[in-house]
């Protein structure tokens, strides 16, 4: 019997922008893993670098011209190059009809990432950002717990994310490239899930500071939140600590939870437990590719041209908060 292949088998072709060790360690084999996904075209600066990830992956193109990596033949594009540059990339890619999937943070600052946001609205293409926290099983799971009120009225989000990265050579450590240290690189992590746990930010104060490095970014920030619904929320971020218990934990009036072994971990298990009043404590493990949910659910509204789960709205609120922050800390 002839099987014959019918809309829904067409596949999604991705080119990634910057060819850095997470597009090779992370994004990559985690995108070989979708059946209705194919990477087809590289793009880096640098033409020893493409080559080198095509012969590694099997691409059967690569490119150091934008220009030409954006007309050759893909349909999205993903931005994974240094943040200096993510404007510039998005904008090309947007008007020449390509979906994008951006890095965070968006974009070196709010002004930037109001107009990608618009010229993609104005060239009928999608864009979205690797926010891969929401994506993971016991996120949403989380998620579903407090939409549907069962730890009754939020009183406080806590979220904590410390790593050590000690300054070096990697873009993230050079202001003009990067914007900024913790808070734009693993800080705007922490305030998107605030605002998806906890709904839109209308404050936010604290501190952007070097506590153990110097360089000329922050190696630690943190701050509190005012939501909008009420309630507050609570997160701190640092490149500077070896050892640190990263969890997330919810407070309401009428129960809690917490997620363990989420934030930084990737493969390994994470823990849901939830309290709640008047119930015995109960505990969940379950581990979840999350940069494959991420993409599964995003190769789904590419191939569709349907609005993603995470917009570039969100990434250019995040942006707006973050430098909110920072202007109260100069």
């Amino acid at each position: 019997m002839i099987k014959i292949r019918g809309r829904n088998s067409k596949k999604l072709k991705w080119g990634i922008a910057g060819c850095g060790r997470f597009a090779e360690q992370t994004f990559i084999p985690s995108l070989s893993l979708l059946r209705k996904s194919t990477l087809l075209s590289l793009y880096s600066h640098d033409i020893n670098r493409a080559k080198y990830l095509a012969d590694k992956f099997g691409v059967e193109k690569y490119f150091s011209n934008y220009e030409e990596f954006l007309y050759s033949g893909i349909d999205a594009v993903y931005i994974s190059s240094a943040n200096v540059h993510h404007h510039e990339q998005v904008i090309k890619a947007a008007r020449a009809g390509k979906h994008i999937l951006s890095e965070k943070p968006l974009a070196m600052n709010s002004v930037e990432a109001e107009e990608m946001v618009n010229v993609c609205k104005q060239n009928n293409v999608q864009l979205s950002i690797n926010y891969v926290y929401r994506f993971h099983p016991l996120v949403i799971k989380a998620k579903e717990i407090i939409d549907n009120q069962m730890l009754g009225k939020i009183v406080m989000i806590n979220l904590n994310f410390n790593i050590d990265l000690p300054p070096g050579s990697n873009f993230r450590f050079t202001k003009e490239l990067s914007g900024g240290g913790a808070l734009r690189d693993i800080g705007t992590h922490m305030i998107d899930l605030l605002r998806y746990f906890g709904g839109e930010i209308i404050s936010i104060n604290g501190v952007v500071d070097n506590v153990i490095y110097n360089s000329e970014v922050e190696d630690f920030s943190c701050a509190i939140v005012k939501f909008e619904k009420g309630g507050y929320g609570f997160f701190n971020v640092s490149f500077n600590s070896k050892k640190s218990f990263n969890s997330v934990e919810v407070l309401g009036h009428t129960g809690a939870l917490s997620l363990d072994n989420l934030i930084g971990g990737r493969l390994r298990p994470a823990k849901l437990t939830i309290l709640l009043d008047g119930e015995a404590k109960k505990a969940f493990r379950k581990a979840g590719n999350r940069q494959v949910i991420l993409l599964r659910s995003l190769q789904k509204s590419f191939l569709a041209n349907q609005k993603p789960l995470v917009t570039g709205e969100d990434g250019y609120i995040n942006m707006k908060l973050m430098e909110e922050l920072e202007s109260k800390c100069r």
